[in-house]
């Protein structure tokens, strides 16, 4: 990995750079000042390619990184930042957005827990609502368009209460008829991965992935407690401990539209992002498939269309598991 750049260095004549603001394995995130729109200032998104990669395998990636960031800039909705650049240099592409000021859910729900309190449900749900929103935007989207990395610390409060989901690392765009594209920086965050992203693109995402991943979310706002991980909960599948049990006072509706969005088998989730709210937030009660809950059942994969994937797919994450237990 690079040294991040410094504060004062300057891209494309532009982008003036002021701080690091994120940081990961594929590069960081900087805050940085418009030269040319004087006061406005951005988040510009560093990805560093593996210098190791055979030529054609780069220049995949960096056709793959245009090709996404093209999709992005067209993306227009009040819980997104907007993308205005991206450009390349030497070894490193980078994505430029809005920046957006506020504090992150993860840092809020750290506050409270140092006082020995939850966020209220009232808040967790309003911030749901957006949420719901801006992924039934992107997924409605021609080709459609996953995140694949919602988490608490990837969802910022403005301080007009405005909710932002902040980073488009993960995206992935769906491509009718062919294998998925995606930028790979990863397989999300484990704690709130389904199963199915565990295996690169052995696994077939779609929209039911990126709502395992915001219900696991809502999980951890509002019980203070990271949720087990899949991987985890595919070998004990009783060790996801309800919500109720932490935080007596959420409501029974929400915790079972949380476990039936965090349910194992994507099949067993709703299947579409309005289905989840309807399920979290609508007035009317909805029907929430038996077996969704705690004991969660484990599928007859061979009776499915994706069942041999799934089979090498939990055999890759229990060898995973395994090496990682045994380092």
């Amino acid at each position: 990995m690079i040294s991040p750049l410094k504060k004062g260095n300057i891209l494309r004549e532009r982008y003036t750079i002021r701080r690091v603001i994120g940081q990961g394995g594929m590069g960081c995130i900087y805050l940085a000042d418009d030269l040319r729109l004087e006061g406005r200032q951005c988040a510009v998104k560093e990805v560093e390619h593996d210098r190791t990669l055979p030529k054609n395998l780069l220049k995949e990636a960096r056709d793959q990184f245009q090709r996404e960031a093209t999709v992005l800039a067209r993306l227009d909705h009040p819980n997104l930042p907007k993308v205005s650049d991206y450009f390349s240099i030497e070894n490193s592409d980078y994505l430029v957005m809005d920046f957006v000021p506020g504090e992150d859910l993860r840092t809020l729900m750290l506050k409270q827990r140092e006082k020995n309190q939850f966020i209220p449900e009232k808040d967790v749900l309003n911030w749901a609502f957006q949420l719901a929103d801006a992924l039934e935007y992107m997924h409605n989207q021609n080709p459609p368009i996953l995140h694949r990395d919602i988490k608490p610390s990837n969802l910022k409060v403005t301080p007009a209460g405005l909710l932002k989901l902040v980073d488009f690392g993960l995206v992935k765009v769906l491509a009718p008829g062919e294998v998925t594209i995606t930028i790979l920086q990863g397989q999300g965050t484990a704690l709130y991965t389904p199963l199915e992203q565990y295996g690169g693109d052995i696994g077939h995402t779609d929209a039911r992935s990126d709502i395992y991943a915001f219900a696991a979310t809502l999980y951890h706002l509002l019980t203070a407690k990271p949720p087990v991980d899949a991987r985890q909960r595919f070998i004990s599948p009783n060790a996801l401990q309800p919500i109720r049990e932490t935080n007596q006072a959420v409501t029974q509706k929400t915790e079972n539209a949380i476990l039936w969005g965090m349910a194992l088998h994507p099949d067993d989730r709703p299947s579409t992002i309005g289905q989840f709210r309807e399920a979290l937030i609508g007035s009317r009660p909805v029907a929430i498939p038996s077996g969704n809950r705690l004991s969660v059942k484990i599928p007859t994969f061979y009776n499915r269309k994706i069942g041999k994937q799934w089979y090498i797919l939990m055999g890759l994450s229990l060898l995973t598991l395994l090496v990682t237990l045994l380092r």
